[in-house]
């Protein structure tokens, strides 16, 4: 009996609905190849739902993202709301509701992508960092006195916990050991200047790594991983850090294998509900142009089946990807790729559906 698989689809704001329609266009096609099904049902969650009602996510939305097997998120982000409104009400509150400890971002050059790295190739540009998603200063913890007056002190607290810490890089481990390329974890800090939170981490990698003999272990500070990203990204496994460290290594890493338009990320919890998104946000400016690459959220919705265990599927949606990617496409920028976004849907679809 096939499988069927209950996905919660947030198309979001700006050209969030655009890309999500071609992921959802892509994972059908894997599904009816593969034969297992997939059940979408969708929310309106967002900036515009938001200036409407009032509500940012409702507690009877959360109560039923919590019967999904998987989310798949467009994106998150209004010109007409607040930065920080919409960011921590949906995104930050859906991470911490459902414990999506892991944000996993693979950092991956295709034939056919340019990098502004001179020199570099497909072959050295291939690794993956995985951040821890609930805790780090991302946790709001702080306050702030005498606001607005010239004696304002503001806090704002990194917090780390050993659970925290250890099961984010055990999970580093794991998937170094499944993904089997480099065989090697780096540990991305400042042991230098944050010597209490970095201690925590340090002294958990090491241990760890001790259930873990065929895999090496390395570490560098986080501007010297800024550095080797840039310098020599071959040097790079699987990269494990903190929050804070995480989200700014990886848009550097998304701009060396091309851009914001080709990034995929999941927010995980191994055991739980995990949401999958791609990393570029919701680039209101092309609204409804058709113009926006949705290779991005093609490939987030590729992690998204190979986290729930459809391996060949999301092997064979990558494949179409990289076809699609070195043969067809011109460009990966907005209206620069030679077809408009639901064009580019359907191509990787076409791939997909003549494969024996």
């Amino acid at each position: 009996m096939a499988k069927t698989y209950q996905i919660a689809v947030i198309p979001g704001d700006g050209t969030g609905p655009e890309v999500v329609a071609e992921g959802l266009k892509v994972l059908e096609a894997a599904a009816k190849k593969f034969e297992f099904h997939l059940n979408f049902t969708h929310y309106n969650i967002g900036g515009d739902n938001y200036i409407a009602t009032g509500q940012i996510l409702p507690d009877d939305v959360v109560e039923s993202l919590e019967k999904v097997d998987a989310i798949f998120l467009g994106a998150i982000g209004h010109p007409d709301v607040r930065p920080g409104i919409l960011e921590k009400g949906i995104l930050l509150n859906m991470r911490f509701h459902f414990d999506q400890y892991i944000n996993l971002r693979p950092v991956k050059l295709y034939e056919g992508v340019s990098t502004p790295l001179k020199n570099k190739g497909p072959e050295d540009i291939d690794f993956v960092v995985i951040r821890e998603n609930t805790e780090g200063l991302y946790a709001g913890a702080g306050g702030v006195l005498k606001k607005g007056t010239p004696d304002e002190v503001a806090v704002q607290e990194s917090i780390n916990t050993r659970k925290g810490v250890e099961r984010c890089i055990r999970y580093a481990f794991d998937y170094c050991r499944k993904r089997n390329k480099g065989k090697k974890v780096t540990l991305c800090g400042k042991t230098n200047v944050l010597t209490f939170a970095f201690d925590l981490w340090e002294r958990a990698f090491y241990e760890v790594a001790k259930e873990y003999p065929d895999i090496q272990t390395d570490y560098a500070h986080v501007d010297a991983t800024c550095m080797w990203m840039v310098k020599n990204p071959e040097w790079f496994d699987v990269i494990v850090t903190d929050n804070m460290f995480g989200d700014i290594i990886t848009d550097l890493g998304a701009m060396i294998q091309g851009g914001m338009g080709i990034a995929a990320g999941g927010n995980i919890n191994p055991e739980g509900v995990s949401m999958f998104e791609p990393i570029g946000g919701s680039a209101p400016k092309y609204t409804g142009m058709g113009i926006i690459n949705p290779m991005a959220a093609i490939s987030s919705g590729q992690l998204m089946l190979e986290t729930l265990g459809e391996t060949d599927a999301a092997s064979l949606i990558e494949k179409a990807v990289i076809k699609v990617l070195r043969e067809d496409l011109k460009d990966i920028a907005a209206g620069k790729m030679g077809y408009s976004t639901s064009e580019v849907g359907d191509l990787v679809k076409e791939f997909i559906e003549n494969q024996p």
